[in-house]
């Protein structure tokens, strides 16, 4: 029940920080240590998923694809976006400075706690991490595109916005934005449009099931360089998540308020002569600081579970 638990509460997290575009939900997953056991268990969700259930059934099939994990962790996301979207999204119209910094320590603390995972050291592991730092900076300087949202475009948006919700640097909803989907969507998520959501979800489940075998493949066979890149793609993903931003074209949400669509990462002193408004440094430092320590008690969190989960296995 404690693991259930804690396991919704990542869930919850993930829920919010995919509400935020340029904020990766993969991210959360890396730092509570769910994330290989996350792509292992979506992974397995694969054609042979059928032949299992008729020849085991349903109890032992479930218990093959961590479905009591899957079941929590969806359904803290579910909820979180429900109930939380709201909430976030307030907190980032009035709050942006503190949001941005919280969520950058969130990724800086993130970064440090993922080297620790790399087993090795060399020029070449620090050359995939360039190359992932540089991927993951184009990707939050693309310019969105606005094209029809025909079926076979928004299956194809919501394969490849899933691929980026799993990796951790990566916003899903923050590649919704680039394909100029993101309000189309958020439309029909506010109109229950199942027709959209129904087409959205089949991309979603096909791009997410195909993209966890390869991932999974990978990690087997090259732990330390997925690593490596995964964490190049956070450190590329700080420029979208620096706290003062000179906005330079937005685009409306359904309710009228406004998405950041270009921004240029500027320092505190330039954001006050841009905007006009104090950059805030005393809250951007607490916000900095709180997401360092939230990250810091959910590796500690996961330590302390798996101490106990192994103590438990022992006796």
């Amino acid at each position: 029940m404690k693991e259930t638990l804690r396991v919704f509460i990542v869930g919850m997290i993930m829920g919010a920080a995919e509400v935020v575009p340029g904020v990766s939900g993969g991210t959360i997953a890396f730092v509570t240590g769910i994330y290989e056991r996350l792509v292992s268990a979506i992974q397995r969700f694969n054609p042979m998923l059928v032949r299992d259930l008729v020849r085991d059934g349903f109890l032992t099939t479930w218990k093959n694809v961590d479905g009591n994990f899957l079941l929590s962790l969806f359904a803290g996301m579910v909820i979180s976006i429900l109930s939380l979207a709201s909430g976030v999204s307030y907190l980032l119209d009035q709050y942006p400075i503190f949001i941005w910094s919280f969520f950058f320590g969130l990724v800086i603390a993130s970064v440090v706690l993922v080297k620790k995972q790399i087993s090795r050291l060399g020029w070449d592991i620090g050359l995939i991490v360039l190359i992932g730092a540089l991927f993951g900076l184009m990707v939050s300087n693309l310019v969105p595109i606005e094209l029809e949202p025909a079926p076979v475009y928004l299956f194809l948006g919501g394969a490849v916005a899933v691929c980026a919700w799993i990796l951790p640097g990566l916003s899903g909803s923050f590649i919704l934005l680039m394909l100029g989907l993101y309000r189309f969507v958020l439309e029909a998520i506010k109109d229950l449009d199942l027709m959209v959501l129904l087409v959205l979800g089949l991309g979603c489940g096909i791009g997410i099931v195909s993209f966890a075998g390869l991932l999974k493949r990978l990690l087997q066979f090259y732990h330390d360089e997925v690593l490596a890149l995964l964490t190049g793609f956070m450190l590329g993903s700080l420029v979208k998540l620096w706290p003062w931003q000179h906005t330079l074209s937005y685009q409306l949400k359904p309710d009228g308020s406004q998405i950041p669509l270009l921004q240029d990462p500027v320092s505190p002193f330039a954001y006050t002569g841009i905007t006009g408004h104090s950059p805030e440094l005393a809250i951007a430092l607490i916000g900095l600081l709180m997401g360092c320590i939230g990250v810091l008690g959910l590796d500690l969190l996961a330590r302390m579970e798996s101490k106990d989960t192994s103590k438990s296995d022992n006796h």
